[in-house]
């Protein structure tokens, strides 16, 4: 008989109107994760705390000016050894030009390292995908690195591949960067 697998951690996911200094301390450290990691979201390596809590601030500020939605996945299992810690997040960029209020961005899905592979985003997508509908967006975009995780996320999901833009931004580390194009319209 084959040993149990060990539970896997639960999360739940809501959208916040403004983040704790505890959110924003666990985003911050979520960024500098996933960009020493390797994800191209933005930024370069090395990352400092410092300066992933200013970009969190920032956002926390658009999301209070409502220009932005902000989903959390935090932990909820109480057999964790920090509950609700951020493990996750997503935000829909809401504020566009004025001949296109039915559409969102969808921008910087980051899921912490531990938890990947496990539905999180997916989870996140979808929870997205819901809130972006409860805002009254009927067409989401998004880009991703060509052939990362999300890319192959996003296309399982249902969105619909746009084009390739070869070069398009940098690895953490300075190298170039393919860049896919993706869109859902949502009903």
């Amino acid at each position: 008989m084959s040993p149990a697998r060990p539970h896997a951690p639960a999360w739940t996911i809501r959208r916040v109107e403004q983040l704790s200094p505890g959110q924003t301390e666990d985003l911050a450290a979520l960024l500098v994760a996933v960009v020493h990691g390797g994800a191209s979201v933005g930024f370069m390596a090395p990352l400092s705390l410092e300066k992933a809590r200013r970009f969190w601030q920032g956002v926390d500020a658009a999301v209070q000016r409502g220009e932005r939605a902000l989903l959390l996945a935090a932990l909820s299992d109480e057999d964790t050894h920090a509950p609700g810690r951020v493990v996750g997040t997503v935000q829909l960029v809401l504020d566009q030009p004025e001949n296109q209020p039915h559409r969102a961005d969808l921008a910087k899905m980051q899921v912490a390292p531990e938890m990947q592979r496990r539905g999180l985003g997916a989870a996140l997508m979808q929870a997205a995908e819901d809130t972006a509908r409860a805002c009254g967006k009927t067409v989401l975009v998004l880009d991703t690195v060509t052939g990362s995780a999300g890319d192959r996320l996003y296309s399982r999901m249902g969105w619909q591949r746009v084009g390739e833009v070869p070069g398009y931004a940098l690895w953490p580390d300075g190298r170039p960067c393919p860049t896919t194009y993706f869109h859902k319209q949502l009903t």
